[in-house]
Parts: structure tokens; sequence; C-alpha cells
């Protein structure tokens, strides 16, 4: 039984898949991220879906709620993140 089958996505979530991130600082994402998931902790350097260039410090194993459209490598220590998507 798929429980996402006859559900209307919503952007609260949950996301429906988790697309590994390779940091560039001149291509977006393949689709805009709902979250990110950071499994090794460090700085995230980010432009968000509003267009503004963020740079976050995060903890081993987080979840960033925020829309992302790109993440950066200039400034970008943490690693192992996963792009959270909605479709």
């Amino acid at each position: 039984m798929n429980p996402f089958e006859n559900r209307t996505l919503a952007l609260s979530g949950p996301a429906t898949d988790a697309l590994p991130v390779v940091p560039s600082d001149a291509a977006d994402l393949p689709q805009v991220a709902v979250g990110l998931y950071v499994e090794t902790g460090g700085t995230v350097s980010v432009i968000t879906v509003a267009g503004g260039t963020r740079a976050i410090v995060v903890a081993d194993f987080s979840v960033l709620p925020v829309g992302v459209r790109r993440v950066r490598a200039t400034g970008t220590t943490a690693g192992g993140i996963h792009a959270l998507v909605v479709g």
C-alpha cells in the first residue's frame, strides 16, 4: 500500500524523496528542496528560494526546514547533504 498514491502533496511534508547534493557555485538543485538533511555538521552555504545567500552552521544529523534553490560549494564545509523534495 502506498499512502502517497491518492494524496495531494504538501510543502509542509513529508518529503517524497531525499536527493544527494553535490554543492555547486554555478548549478541549482535539480528540484527546489523544501529542506536539507545534513549528516556531517559544519557550514552550509545556500541560496534560498527567496534569493538570499545564507551561511548556516549545523550539527551532525541536522534538518534545515528552509526552501533551498542551490547549495553553494564556496563556504560549505558540512557533508552528506541531501535535498528533501516534494513531487
